[in-house]
């Protein structure tokens, strides 16, 4: 814990960088490329202006995930970003989608790397590392990017502080560690990258949404849903859901933060209780340096589902005492 306290100390006045590379990458090129993912995604990208992007996500026609994507227009291509371990599988099914389209997709995975870079400096240590102008990229847009060379930089919310990631061929990864750490920039531990996330309320595809998760489930309707479109696979299920029943879902998504008598964090899959009642499960928990507490999130039952609400996290070891802090999205 001390660690990571004086980590975040570090970076909540500086800086400080992560490996992201394991983050699968597809590229989708081709003058259809953009339409061939238009019928695909849940958000849209009709009127995404290169140097843009958005989150979406995947789905089965009943309304399962099948990935969360973070989707980057440039004047050339569309990059795609999904959770570890998934890039391959995507390619493929992508792949054998593409009927008369003139498009391609490749995983690019293994070609490129990715370092994510978090703090209140970010923004000058980002513009050091990959020669830009810093005022660029500190007024860039959540999902926006800018290019130096065969190398980017995408603006980020993935943690309650400034942050952005930073694309580049793999040849090129140690160079830009080596240029994001002379810029002032430490590396921090994935324990703080993680409870960073959990603070922001950010669900991950594998740990928090599953391929049982209905995105609306994991409170990502302004996130990645655009309810005005056309179709996509899945749809029908989401229209449904938000017109028939008004939004209403089993259970939801929510950021725990509990009693600061609590200093170690509940296991994933443990089971949370209201009113001594069963009403949900942990997905990821962490010691947060930011809240001085161990935080969460969970899915419990709608009815449970109110901010403020008092749940327990039943361990082998006794009860955890929580409250719901927020939703996530």
């Amino acid at each position: 814990m001390e660690r990571i306290a004086n980590q975040y100390r570090i970076i909540a006045a500086g800086a400080g960088w992560i490996d992201r590379s394991a983050r699968g990458r597809l590229r989708f090129a081709g003058k259809d490329a953009r339409a061939f993912l238009q019928a695909l995604v849940t958000n849209d990208l009709d009127g995404i202006a290169a140097g843009s992007g958005i989150d979406a996500a995947y789905l089965t026609p009943q309304g399962r995930m099948i990935a969360m994507l973070r989707i980057l227009v440039s004047a050339s291509d569309v990059l795609v970003e999904a959770a570890p371990g998934q890039a391959a599988d995507l390619a493929t099914r992508f792949d054998q989608l593409i009927f008369a389209e003139q498009a391609t997709v490749s995983d690019i995975t293994d070609a490129t790397a990715v370092l994510g870079v978090v703090g209140s400096d970010a923004a000058s240590v980002v513009a050091r590392a990959i020669d830009v102008d810093r005022e660029g990229v500190a007024t860039l847009a959540i999902l926006g990017h800018l290019a130096s060379g065969d190398t980017f930089v995408v603006r980020v919310d993935d943690a309650p502080l400034p942050g952005y990631a930073i694309w580049a061929p793999v040849a090129k990864r140690q160079l830009i560690i080596e240029r994001v750490a002379d810029a002032g920039a430490i590396e921090i531990d994935p324990l703080l990258d993680d409870a960073l996330r959990i603070d922001a309320g950010r669900p991950a595809f594998g740990i928090d949404m599953t391929q049982e998760t209905i995105p609306l489930e994991a409170g990502l309707l302004e996130r990645a849903i655009s309810t005005t479109k056309g179709c996509y696979v899945g749809q029908e299920v989401i229209i449904r859901v938000l017109h028939r029943g008004a939004g209403r879902v089993a259970r939801r998504l929510v950021r725990l933060t509990f009693d600061r008598a609590v200093t170690s964090p509940p296991r994933p899959d443990t089971p949370l209780f209201a009113a001594d009642k069963e009403t949900g499960r942990i997905t990821s928990a962490a010691w947060s340096p930011r809240s001085d507490r161990v935080v969460a999130l969970g899915y419990v039952h709608r009815d449970a589902a109110t901010l403020g609400a008092r749940v327990v996290a039943r361990t082998p070891e006794g009860d955890l005492a929580a409250e719901i802090a927020g939703f996530a999205g």
